[in-house]
């Protein structure tokens, strides 16, 4: 059975609600239908509903919610709940309520935030800054956790490596140039992730272009306490650095170049030293490896809120409601 296929199956056990706020978008009316059809989650679309059926052609949506942010019943203790939240900022209830009719993104958040749904997925028509602004604001981090990243799950076909050819890459879309902390801070978020939805034990491991000590850089120094860092903030955790990529996930390159060490060999969670490596990295295995890319899943946030791109297709949506029920059953 494939990754997503696991996923799904999952997901349905334990139906969420899920919001898609951006509900007039085509591609988020298929992805309703596919979803609401599979029984994968509850959805919940952000807007009017007579002027979202009449877009939805030949797809059934009938089944969803509908939540009109000009008709909302609650919609006054809604923005009292933004304005206190945002009070530091000196925002009033009528500055909030403001905010929450002109963007379907601060609604939908503040969906999630008072119990309405379980987590958002949008990105397809905003940016992802637009969509991870509220998230900040309104969520926050979630206990223990400093800092936000993105992670994608990796499906690599016919590889005997990671956890038969899953992985978690991180941190691959949010931020660009971590400091040892947060790059401690991003390989215990995507191993908590990679645990409670590959339901496996993770692996870890930071990589670098040095495998202990092979090369002498201060990029080398930086992963070198990083690791160093997430060894005394998750001491549980299997996880290893400085490590080159092979290293960390061919047993015998790992026996050459790391023979003591507990991961190398075993990666099943990769974290990428910048945001540039992280980028390239996965692309090029998702491209010449074939691999599907299923992604960026946000960590770190108090509840699930994840980004799409902008090119996304119906079916990626799907994909990253069912992910985003399950850091939902997760978290609850």
């Amino acid at each position: 059975m494939a990754f997503l296929d696991k996923v799904i199956e999952v997901a349905k056990k334990d139906l969420q609600t899920i919001v898609l706020p951006e509900s007039y978008d085509p591609r988020t009316i298929e992805a309703t239908h596919k979803v609401l059809k599979q029984g994968i989650a509850k959805i919940i679309l952000v807007g009017n509903k007579e002027e979202i059926m009449a877009n939805a052609g030949s797809f059934d949506i009938s089944g969803a919610s509908f939540i009109d942010p000009e008709t909302f019943e609650d919609m006054n203790q809604m923005a009292a709940a933004l304005a206190d939240l945002r009070k530091s900022k000196g925002m009033t209830p009528e500055e909030a309520k403001g905010i929450l009719l002109k963007s379907e993104l601060f609604f939908g958040v503040m969906l999630v935030k008072m119990g309405y749904a379980n987590g958002m997925v949008a990105g397809a028509a905003n940016s992802t800054a637009n969509v991870l602004r509220p998230a900040l604001q309104i969520l926050k981090t979630a206990p223990g956790t400093k800092l936000v990243s993105a992670a994608f799950f990796m499906e690599v076909p016919n590889c005997e490596y990671g956890e038969d050819g899953i992985f978690i890459f991180g941190d691959c879309a949010l931020n660009p140039n971590p400091n040892s902390e947060e790059l401690a801070h991003i390989a215990i978020s995507s191993a908590a992730t990679f645990k409670s939805i590959v339901k496996a034990e993770p692996k870890v491991s930071i990589l670098s272009f040095s495998t202990k000590g092979s090369a002498n850089h201060a990029d080398v120094d930086k992963v070198v306490e990083a690791t160093k860092i997430a060894k005394e903030l998750a001491p549980e955790l299997s996880l290893d650095g400085e490590l080159q990529f092979d290293a960390s996930i061919i047993p015998s390159v790992a026996q050459k170049k790391a023979p003591d060490s507990a991961v190398a060999g075993k990666a099943n969670v990769i974290i990428f030293p910048d945001l540039d490596a992280g980028n390239i990295g996965y692309k090029l295995v998702q491209r010449l490896a074939k691999a599907n890319a299923y992604g960026p899943l946000c960590q770190g946030l108090a509840m699930p809120v994840n980004d799409l791109s902008r090119g996304c297709f119906a079916d990626d949506i799907v994909g990253t409601v069912a992910l985003t029920a399950l850091q939902a059953q997760m978290q609850k």
